[in-house]
C-alpha cells in the first residue's frame, strides 16, 4: 500500500508540472520505461530519484514518502547526510523551510539537471575520470553532500549524463528537422547537425568519445550506448526509406546505408577532434569540419542520390 502512495503522489507531481510522463523522466534524468514502472507499482523509486522529483516538483521528499514512513526514510536520510533537517513530517506537499533538506534555491530546470549538464561541461573539458564529485559541486555552487542527494553515486551520474546527452541530441535533431519533408533536405541538415564545427558541437563530440571508451566497461553505459544508437541508425534509415519513396534516392537498402553513413560521420568526426577547430593537423588537408562536411555529402551524393534527383 506505501508504494502504490508513493506512486500516486508522484503521479499528482507530473500531472502539476503540466508535461508528458516521458517529459518528466527527461527533467528527473531517468529512463522512461523506469518512471513508468515506478507509477504503475511494479518498481520502486529509488531516494535519489525521489528527491530529484521532490526537486523539480517544489515538494517536500517526506510528502512523496507519505507521513509516518516518510519521517522513517526522512530518520535514515539524516544519518546518511543527505538532509539537513530533522523537524517532523510536514503534511503539506510543498516545500518549506524546515523540509527535508536545506532550502537551497534551484536554477533553471531544476538542481538535478543543473547538476547533469555541468557534469557533461565538464567532462567535456577533462574526460569522465578526471572529473570529481568535488568540482562538479563547485561548478553548482553547491556542496559535495548536494550532489550525492541527487546522485548517491559515481556510476548513476554517469547514466545520468549519458541519459541527458542522448536525449538532448535527439531533442537538437527533432527540432532542426521539424517541417521539413524533403528526405535530401533532412539528410544534409542531419550531417551539418553531426559536424563538430562550433565550439558546442565538439564539446558535444568530446562527451561522446568519452562515453564510447566508458561504455566498453560499463554495462549500464553501455546498454545506453547501444540504445542511443538503434534510435540514431534508424532515424537515418528513416529518412532513407522516405527518399527512396519519393524518388530522391536510389532503391537501397536503408538500414545498410544508414549503418555505413553514421558509422562514417562517427569516424570523420574522431579526427576532426583530434584537430584545432577551424584547422587541420600539421597542413594536412582533409582533416577539418569542413572536409568532413564535404565528404560526407560526397558520400550521400556518390551512393544514394538518384541520377535524376534534382
Amino acid at each position: 500500500m506505501q508504494q502504490d502512495e508513493v506512486a500516486a503522489r508522484v503521479r499528482q507531481v507530473v500531472d502539476a508540472a503540466g508535461v508528458s510522463a516521458r517529459e518528466f523522466a527527461r527533467r528527473i534524468v531517468i529512463d522512461p520505461s523506469k518512471l513508468s514502472r515506478s507509477l504503475n507499482g511494479t518498481r520502486r523509486f529509488t531516494a535519489a530519484e525521489l528527491a530529484r522529483i521532490a526537486d523539480i516538483g517544489a515538494v517536500d521528499v517526506r510528502w512523496l514518502l507519505g507521513s509516518a514512513a516518510g519521517a522513517a526514510a526522512g530518520a535514515d536520510m539524516d544519518a546518511a547526510g543527505r538532509t539537513a533537517s530533522g523537524t517532523a513530517v510536514t503534511a503539506s506537499p510543498v516545500r518549506s523551510a524546515s523540509a527535508s533538506r536545506a532550502p537551497v534555491p534551484s536554477p533553471d530546470g531544476g538542481r538535478p539537471l543543473q547538476i547533469v549538464r555541468e557534469t557533461v561541461r565538464l567532462i567535456a573539458e577533462r574526460g569522465f575520470h578526471a572529473v570529481r564529485v568535488a568540482d562538479i559541486a563547485a561548478a553548482c555552487h553547491t556542496s559535495t553532500a548536494a550532489i550525492h542527494y541527487h546522485f548517491p553515486g559515481r556510476d548513476e551520474l554517469l547514466e545520468a549524463a549519458v541519459r541527458w546527452c542522448m536525449d538532448e541530441d535527439t531533442r537538437r535533431r527533432s527540432d532542426a528537422t521539424a517541417g521539413t519533408r524533403h528526405a535530401g533536405d533532412e539528410l544534409r541538415l542531419l550531417i551539418e547537425l553531426q559536424t563538430p564545427r562550433t565550439e558546442q558541437q565538439r564539446r558535444q563530440w568530446c562527451v561522446w568519445l568519452d562515453l564510447w571508451a566508458e561504455a566498453a566497461r560499463s554495462t549500464t553505459v553501455g546498454r545506453l550506448h547501444v540504445e542511443y544508437y538503434r534510435q540514431w541508425r534508424g532515424t537515418v534509415a528513416a529518412v532513407i526509406r522516405r527518399g527512396v519513396e519519393q524518388g530522391v534516392f536510389r532503391p537501397v537498402d536503408a538500414d545498410g546505408a544508414a549503418l555505413a553513413l553514421t558509422a562514417l560521420i562517427d569516424g570523420l568526426a574522431s579526427q576532426v577532434l583530434a584537430t584545432e577547430p577551424g584547422g587541420q593537423e600539421d597542413g594536412i588537408p582533409g582533416t577539418g569540419a569542413q572536409a568532413m562536411h564535404d565528404a560526407l555529402i560526397a558520400h550521400v551524393d556518390a551512393c544514394l542520390t538518384a541520377p535524376t534527383a534534382g
